[in-house]
């Protein structure tokens, strides 16, 4: 007698047969998409690096021109006017960072005070006789950093009380 022969059939795996390479597409397919993210996080992330670095070099430059202005304010820049250059270091590592150049003051008017206002501040006396005057000036100060390829302009007014004869001579 012979044995009957038996067919299994898996039923399991005859509704797989048909979808043996879906998994395979579609784990290719989020690993692409999951690349494109990480490829644009990281290229965004770089961009936003270089802006910030831009912004930073322009303030340190808008810096250094500002401390040159300040600088020359608080020298007697009137009785000698004329264009200077001032080298700054912004951090402080005794090496100069930017090289700011400023054009010469220039008295834009001259007011005729009445009288000099009470002052705990003991005046010279070329200063407490004769006329006074209240000078307004512009200061123009420009930093080019070749490095950086920053460029800032800063321009500030500023008031000078003067004596009649330095009047003539700086603001005539």
């Amino acid at each position: 007698m012979t044995k009957p022969l038996l067919v299994c059939t898996n039923s399991r795996s005859a509704r797989f047969r048909g979808q043996r390479g879906a998994t395979l597409i579609i784990g290719l397919i989020m690993i692409v998409l999951i690349t494109l993210i990480v490829v644009s996080s990281s290229a965004l992330s770089t961009s936003n690096l270089k802006s910030v670095g831009n912004m930073q070099v322009r303030e340190e430059a808008s810096a250094a021109a500002n401390q040159a202005v300040e600088t020359l304010i608080s020298s007697p820049f009137t009785s000698a006017l004329g264009a200077q250059t001032f080298a700054v270091d912004i951090n402080k590592d005794g090496v100069n960072d930017y090289s700011v150049a400023v054009a010469v003051p220039t008295c834009i008017r001259a007011l005729k005070v009445a009288s000099a206002a009470p002052s705990d501040v003991e005046l010279p006396p070329e200063m407490s006789s004769g006329s006074v005057w209240g000078t307004e000036w512009d200061i123009d100060a420009t930093v080019a950093d070749p490095a950086s390829g920053a460029a800032v302009r800063v321009r500030q007014g500023v008031r000078v009380v003067l004596t009649q004869a330095q009047k003539n001579t700086a603001c005539p």
